[in-house]
């Protein structure tokens, strides 16, 4: 008898998993509390709550695994590679650049907009015989015991009870999930906002991804399709960003843009709506408690800075994976709490590892005292001309060495 996952939580994370394990044979019910949207219009991806106006940057195992799914066609029509970085500190001397020619990949990664991507993975989930997709639905109880676990929710006037030996709770930072399982997490707020939108430079973008310290927060501009269109991504302190939000805001907003980048990227023309997401980060204290596992942001949410987030939870998808597919190749249980607990304790190094880099990042270059910032722009030239620190560095950042 096949067995059944259900998946509480259609983001990006929620539909990834869903589509790996329908097409390793395992059939998913997946839960989604936000309505999805029809796309009517092939050449349009409307922003919705689980796929926005923010960008992912795909590693290049992220691309690897959509490759492996039959996705990447599809999504290469809206990404664009990254074939150089350069990370640079507003007002200081420090300098490093990382060359996919010289490392010797075809890229560091690939930039696609959330709302592309999301309607990809949702148009293929639909095609799925093996997925069942219920959208609308909001659950208002999780229980578990030695055999099942039980989800109840409700949708409309309709009434839903579904058991299943293995729930994944993929339902984000503020998971109900993980509260209702009476499981802890620690929060720190970075009391920062991300500006997120899209704007138009002079110069083309020629694939360049820049990380720039600016005395606000950290901003990143990355290539997107058209030779001159780039996603803005900039953390500012909390409370200042409505200056800059508005239409009427427009022209304000690209000159603290120019401000903080300098002409790297030319002249900043014409910028997009902006939207703004807060900043914390969010690590549960468990991410396997009985028959339930969490993932995505449920399990750990981070700040964006370097572009690690969704590429973690994309390899801790990948491995559960591993795990789930072992087990129903011997029709074993997939909620196995041991094997739940052997696939924990497989992620948390490399958990650990990109949550102490990010969080890292962020306290280092928020500190603007002159002996640390001429100790962090010495370190970025040392970065840029030291042999052998580059490819370790770029092999992490590209999720091959995890």
């Amino acid at each position: 008898m096949q067995q059944e996952v259900i998946i509480v939580g259609g983001g990006m994370v929620g539909l990834s998993l869903a589509l790996m394990l329908a097409k390793s044979n395992i059939a998913v019910k997946l839960l989604e509390a936000i309505q999805y949207p029809n796309y009517d219009d092939a050449n349009l991806a409307p922003y919705h709550s689980s796929f926005d106006a923010r960008n992912s940057a795909l590693s290049r195992r992220s691309v690897q695994i959509y490759q492996e799914l039959g996705l990447w066609d599809a999504l290469q029509e809206h990404a664009t590679p990254i074939l150089e970085v350069q990370i640079t500190e507003q007002g200081s001397f420090g300098k490093a650049r990382l060359l996919a020619e010289q490392e010797k990949v075809e890229s560091f990664g690939q930039v696609i907009e959330n709302a592309w991507l999301g309607r990809v993975l949702l148009t293929e989930v639909r095609k799925q015989p093996l997925i069942e997709l219920i959208d609308g639905v909001q659950v208002t109880s999780l229980k578990q015991d030695t055999d099942f676990a039980y989800i109840e929710a409700v949708r409309g006037q309709e009434q839903l009870q579904l058991a299943a030996k293995l729930l994944i709770a993929a339902d984000g930072r503020d998971s109900f999930c993980r509260k209702a399982l009476g499981i802890g997490a620690s929060e720190h707020d970075y009391d920062q906002v991300a500006i997120v939108t899209t704007v138009q430079t002079s110069k083309p973008h020629a694939h360049v991804g820049f990380e720039r310290f600016s005395h606000l927060g950290p901003l990143a501009l990355l290539p997107l399709p058209g030779e001159y269109r780039r996603s803005v991504v900039w953390p500012v302190p909390k409370g200042t960003e409505h200056e800059w939000m508005g239409d009427e805001n427009d022209q304000h907003f690209l000159n603290a843009l120019q401000q903080a980048y300098g002409d790297r990227a030319g002249k900043f023309e014409k910028t997009g709506r902006r939207f703004s997401f807060p900043l914390s980060q969010v690590l549960a204290e468990k991410q396997a408690v009985g028959r339930v596992v969490l993932m995505g942001n449920a399990a750990h949410t981070i700040h964006p800075v370097a572009g690690q987030g969704f590429n973690l939870c994309m390899r801790d998808a990948y491995v559960l994976l591993r795990y789930l597919t072992e087990q129903a190749a011997q029709s074993a249980d997939l909620g196995d709490a041991a094997m739940l607990r052997d696939y924990e304790q497989s992620r948390l190094k490399d958990q650990q590892r990109v949550i102490k880099f990010c969080d890292s990042v962020v306290r280092g270059f928020s500190n603007q005292n002159p002996i640390l910032k001429f100790m962090r722009n010495t370190g970025l030239v040392a970065f840029d001309t030291i042999p052998g620190i580059k490819p370790l560095v770029a092999n992490y950042a590209m999720g091959l060495k995890a």
